[in-house]
C-alpha cells in the first residue's frame, strides 16, 4: 500500500503538470498561428514588392517628392537602362542633340525645344541632369553630344 502523503504529492505535481501542458498547448497554438499570418504576410509583401517593381519598369523612372512637387528622377546611364527611361522632356532633349548631328550649345537645344532661351537657367538644370548622370556628354568647348 502507498503512503497516503506520497500519493497526495503525485497527484499534487500530476496536476501542476496538466495545467502547465494546457498553458503550453495554448502558447503553442498562438504560435503556430502568428507564425501562419507572418508567412502569409510574407507572401503578401512579395507579391506586392514584385508588382510595385514591374510598375516602375513600364512606368519608367520612379516619382519623388521635391519641395512638394511631384518630380522624376533621371536614372544613371547604365547597362540595361533603356532611353525609355527617362521622362519625356529628357528624352525631347537627346533626341535634339541628336538630330543636330554635330556637338551643340545649351541655347540651340532650347531653341530646338521651344523653350525660351531668353532667360538664363530654364533649360540648364535639364540638361545638367542628363550630363551628370551621363547621357549627354560635355567638351570642353561647352558644347553637348550624346554619349555612345
Amino acid at each position: 500500500m502507498m503512503d497516503p502523503e506520497i500519493q497526495e504529492r503525485i497527484a499534487a505535481r500530476r496536476a501542476e503538470l496538466d495545467g502547465l501542458k494546457e498553458q503550453l498547448v495554448k502558447q503553442l497554438a498562438e504560435v503556430r498561428a502568428e507564425r501562419d499570418e507572418l508567412a502569409v504576410a510574407e507572401r503578401v509583401w512579395q507579391r506586392m514588392s514584385e508588382q510595385l517593381a514591374d510598375e516602375r519598369a513600364q512606368a519608367g523612372s520612379p516619382v519623388v517628392q521635391v519641395a512638394g512637387r511631384a518630380v522624376r528622377v533621371v536614372p544613371e546611364r547604365g547597362p540595361g537602362v533603356l532611353e525609355s527611361a527617362l521622362p519625356a522632356e529628357y528624352q525631347r532633349i537627346l533626341a535634339a542633340v541628336r538630330a543636330a548631328g554635330s556637338p551643340v550649345a545649351t541655347r540651340q537645344i532650347g531653341e530646338a525645344l521651344g523653350v525660351g532661351t531668353g532667360v538664363r537657367g530654364k533649360l540648364e538644370p535639364l540638361r545638367g541632369k542628363l550630363a551628370d548622370r551621363g547621357w549627354l556628354h560635355k567638351r570642353p568647348d561647352g558644347k553637348f553630344t550624346v554619349r555612345p
